[in-house]
C-alpha cells in the first residue's frame, strides 16, 4: 500500500491568536480554525519559548481539539506538559494537555542546545543528527535547560 502524501502545516501559536481575534467578531472562530485543520500534519512548534496571549492560548486549545483523533500533530516545547498552565489557563491546559497526550508518542531529548556546543567548539553550520519519527524528520533541539518535549499523536 502506498504511503499517502503528508502535507504539513507549520502554525505560529501567535498566528491563531490573531486567528481568534480576527474572527471573533463574526462568530466565525470554529469554522476559521477547522480550515487550517485540514492539513494532514500540523506542526507547532517552540510551545512555551515566549509568553501567549489569552486569544493564542484559546487558538491552540481549539486546533488541538480540531485535530484531536483527525490529523498527526507535532508539538515541541521546552516546557513539560504538566507546565502548559504556565501559558494559559489551568482548565484550558488540562484540556489541551489531555487531547494531546492521549494516542500520543512522547519524544524528551536531553542535552546542551547543539547550537550552543557547536558554537563553543567553532563548528558551524547545520547538525547531521536528527531523529526519524515514523512519515517525518524531526531535528533534535536542545535548551538551555537541557530538555525539549516533542508530542507526536494523530490518527
Amino acid at each position: 500500500m502506498p504511503h499517502a502524501k503528508i502535507l504539513p502545516g507549520l502554525i505560529v501559536v501567535d498566528y491563531l491568536g490573531h486567528l481568534v481575534h480576527g474572527h471573533r467578531a463574526d462568530g466565525t472562530v470554529a469554522k476559521a480554525i477547522t480550515r487550517v485543520a485540514q492539513v494532514n500534519l500540523i506542526i507547532e512548534d517552540e510551545i512555551g519559548l515566549l509568553p501567549i496571549s489569552e486569544a493564542a492560548a484559546e487558538g491552540l486549545y481549539r486546533l488541538v481539539d480540531a485535530a484531536y483523533e483527525k490529523r498527526l500533530l507535532a508539538v515541541a516545547s521546552n516546557l513539560h506538559p504538566a507546565g502548559f498552565d504556565q501559558l494559559m489557563p489551568k482548565t484550558l491546559a488540562t484540556a489541551t494537555v489531555d487531547r494531546l497526550l492521549h494516542h500520543a508518542h512522547v519524544v524528551v531529548t536531553e542535552s546542551d542546545s547543539f547550537r550552543l556546543s557547536e558554537a563553543a567548539a567553532g563548528e558551524g553550520g547545520e547538525s547531521a543528527k536528527q531523529l526519524n519519527c515514523g512519515e517525518f524528520w524531526w531535528p533534535p533541539v536542545g535548551n538551555s535547560h537541557g530538555h525539549h518535549w516533542g508530542i507526536f499523536g494523530g490518527r
